[in-house]
């Protein structure tokens, strides 16, 4: 026990070497600003949850104002996020390949499942799934990448829609119709808002059988830095005989891989939303259709 402290102690001094202490506070005054309110904080703040003098916070934060990672809010003066981030956010996105850091996360939840487990992102309302692992067993099922797929019939395009305002859902269903797929399609638009509502209550949508006879799906969406959807995880598999708690389970896994996946690219698990980012009504609005069924 000693000796395994004792290493790790080695293994902290070592990366403390290689540690530039202004550079690290320089990053850490950036988190704190992102973590602040819209419109800034201040140098008294800055300097407080630094633990800095402002003096020397000043000179940081005029240090990364001139590079254009924060700018002053006038007057104040107050410090909010700059510019410089947008362009660096945006060049982020288009390196960071999802598919491929997300991966790790859907091989466990495929093993967790024994299902086949998919990411998909969000295009104007549709979900395109960007990657995919089989589950284990010899069952496969086909399951294409990189195009648009009906969103009222699949978990991860309920869960997609259930993020969206409802009379964006109703424009969209006027778009795409509500075909039936199967005999257990929902294609009444009040029905679908309806299941929406329940999905958006439990945190992950349910495909009972609803794209294909005799499968199922669960799925859930995730939420970036801002709380807006970016994106959804299913897992698919063969119905059976399935019971209700198996159901919820598979729901609840497939959640906690989403919160996952949230964390993972800076944004916040289902639970720290507010409910208008999770897409809910105010209460005296969610009434009617919304509330007509039970869940299912």
């Amino acid at each position: 026990m000693q000796a395994a402290a004792e290493r790790g102690a080695a293994a902290q001094q070592e990366a403390d070497r290689y540690t530039v202490r202004s550079v690290a506070r320089s990053l850490r005054l950036v988190e704190i600003v992102a973590d602040g309110p819209a419109d800034g904080l201040s140098l008294s703040d800055l300097a407080r949850a630094l633990g800095a003098s402002k003096s020397a916070t000043l000179s940081l934060a005029r240090t990364l104002a001139g590079f254009g990672y924060l700018r002053e809010v006038r007057p104040g003066p107050r410090y909010a996020l700059g510019t410089a981030l947008l362009r660096l956010g945006d060049i982020a996105r288009q390196q960071i390949p999802l598919g491929d850091v997300c991966r790790p996360l859907l091989e466990e939840l495929a093993d967790a499942t024994k299902m086949t487990s998919r990411i998909a992102v969000p295009d104007q309302g549709y979900p395109v799934f960007i990657d995919r692992v089989d589950g284990p067993g010899s069952v496969r099922f086909h399951a294409p990448l990189g195009q648009r797929e009906i969103p009222y019939a699949s978990a991860a395009g309920k869960a997609i829609l259930a993020t969206m305002p409802e009379q964006a859902v109703r424009d969209l269903c006027q778009q795409t119709g509500l075909r039936p797929r199967t005999a257990h399609t929902i294609t009444d638009i009040d029905t679908l808002l309806a299941d929406l509502a329940r999905s958006r209550r439990r945190g992950f949508a349910i495909d009972d059988e609803e794209d294909a006879e005799g499968i199922f799906c669960a799925g859930a969406a995730f939420f970036g830095h801002d709380g807006a959807c970016t994106g959804a995880v299913s897992v698919t598999g063969i119905k059976g005989d399935l019971p209700a708690w198996r159901v919820d389970e598979l729901g609840r896994t497939v959640r906690s891989c989403a919160d996952r996946v949230a964390v993972l690219l800076g944004g916040r698990s289902y639970a720290d939303l507010s409910p208008a980012q999770r897409g809910e009504l105010p209460a005296a609005a969610d009434t009617g259709t919304h509330a007509s069924e039970g869940d299912r």
